[in-house]
């Protein structure tokens, strides 16, 4: 039988987390029309726009494949713009995007929040949020080195 690190057993979790996580959100975003990936990429927008393409593929949860067709969906909803400056695509929202943010941010805040509240002390918060930025920040650097 294989030993498990207990590094290993954290990435499992903190995967099966996000896919939990990402399925409950699916299925609450369904009302508002859309999917966790699309608010993902939409909140990044509104976040930093105007953003580079390749700016976006970095922040988001979708793959740098997925990016493109990603984009053109929300595009074609109406969601958010595109410009061409020479090899450089530059995104923005739309008034559409825009509205459609307004309508769904502090929905999807408070129910993400209260699946952490559910379960977590104000303290264990604070811990768990210390001790992912300090991870995500260590995987940040190797990606970008």
């Amino acid at each position: 039988m294989r030993k498990n690190t207990l590094g290993s057993l954290i990435w499992l979790r903190i995967a099966r987390f996000t896919h939990q996580s990402n399925l409950l959100s699916n299925e609450f975003l369904k009302q508002f029309g859309i999917t966790a990936a699309q608010f993902d990429v939409l909140n990044q927008v509104s976040t930093y726009q105007p953003i580079t393409q390749s700016q976006l593929a970095v922040k988001v949860t979708v793959t740098e494949g997925g990016i493109s067709r990603m984009l053109t969906r929300l595009e074609q909803e109406g969601y958010i713009q595109r410009k061409q400056d020479w090899k450089t695509k530059w995104i923005t929202l739309t008034k559409t995007g825009e509205d459609k943010m307004v309508e769904v941010f502090e929905h999807q805040l408070t129910f993400q929040t209260s699946i952490v509240n559910e379960c977590l002390t104000e303290e264990e918060q604070k811990t768990l949020y210390m001790l992912m930025t300090k991870l995500q920040k260590n995987t940040e650097n190797k990606i970008e080195n």
